[in-house]
């Protein structure tokens, strides 16, 4: 049986995204959100085994990975689910007073993710693959519940805020301001405000200076992979350095000549890392 008719239940076709996307309403928060996802099947396999749940940066959504997904399921022979977190892509907008609190990235690790799983079947142990802000959100819901999830792949995350991620970002504010950021971003996200006025309003709160995910990155426990690029405008390697220092079964994958996004500078190596990564950590039934 498909992946599609397996979740047919949850799912309805999504009027705005387009072929092959679909949106399921959750709870959260004592309010009810719709969110946009997407399965992709591997090229030439059944796509047995745990499925790839990826979650994207701060400013992502599905249409902002591109092809990366479906040659990540190519390589590795496993299915994926690829979904847009509320305020991003084609899932329900940031309403226009909500301001973002130091936690958010917990909420989307602990309540949002839990309450798609649950919405679409997904009790069985899955493999993360997040990028940025999707990437601490990985590293959030394993630390969570390590027995529903097979390992974690972090590319670029963050687990402190550093000067060089507030420099960036301000700059990337200021670029949506004053130039064409705003008109190309808008491509992924049917309300683009939301998302960037969400990400960069809760990163350049000063409140938030202080967020800090060692204690949980200490509470890993899962097989994880962390890739970051030695030239990442967003964070020193001292970001996944310290996950590797905090967690019990860390690997590191530290590539040349790659800035904040390494499934985009160093595709290849990021692909055939996380292949191997998985093969060998695939659990046994």
């Amino acid at each position: 049986m498909s992946a599609r008719m397996e979740h047919r239940a949850a799912e309805r076709v999504a009027p705005e995204p387009g072929e092959g996307r679909y949106v399921v309403r959750l709870p959260w928060r004592g309010r009810s959100v719709e969110v946009e996802y997407q399965w992709l099947a591997p090229a030439g396999g059944d796509g047995s085994g745990p499925v790839i749940v990826f979650l994207h940066e701060g400013l992502g959504s599905i249409a902002m990975w591109k092809d990366f997904p479906q040659q990540v399921c190519d390589a590795t022979g496993l299915r994926a689910l690829v979904y847009s977190r509320p305020a991003y892509g084609w899932s329900t907008p940031r309403e226009a007073d909500e301001r973002w609190q130091p936690d958010f990235m917990h909420r989307q690790a602990h309540e949002v993710l839990p309450e798609l799983r649950r919405a679409l079947n997904l009790e069985a142990p899955i493999w993360l693959l997040g990028h940025s802000d999707g990437g601490s959100i990985a590293l959030l819901h394993a630390a969570r519940f390590p027995a529903s999830v097979a390992g974690a792949v972090l590319l670029a995350p963050h687990v402190m805020v550093e000067d060089i991620s507030i420099e960036s970002i301000a700059k990337a504010a200021q670029a949506y301001a004053t130039t064409g950021l705003r008109e190309r971003l808008s491509r992924y996200h049917a309300d683009v405000d939301s998302a960037f006025g969400g990400w960069s309003g809760i990163w350049l709160d000063p409140g938030f200076r202080q967020w800090n995910i060692e204690h949980e990155a200490s509470q890993l426990s899962v097989p994880t992979l962390a890739i970051q690029g030695v030239n990442d405008e967003y964070g020193s390697l001292e970001q996944i350095r310290r996950i590797a220092r905090h967690g019990r079964d860390v690997a590191l994958l530290e590539l040349s000549e790659c800035g904040h996004s390494p499934h985009r500078d160093q595709a290849t190596q990021v692909i055939i890392a996380v292949r191997n990564f998985m093969q060998k950590n695939r659990r046994q039934p």
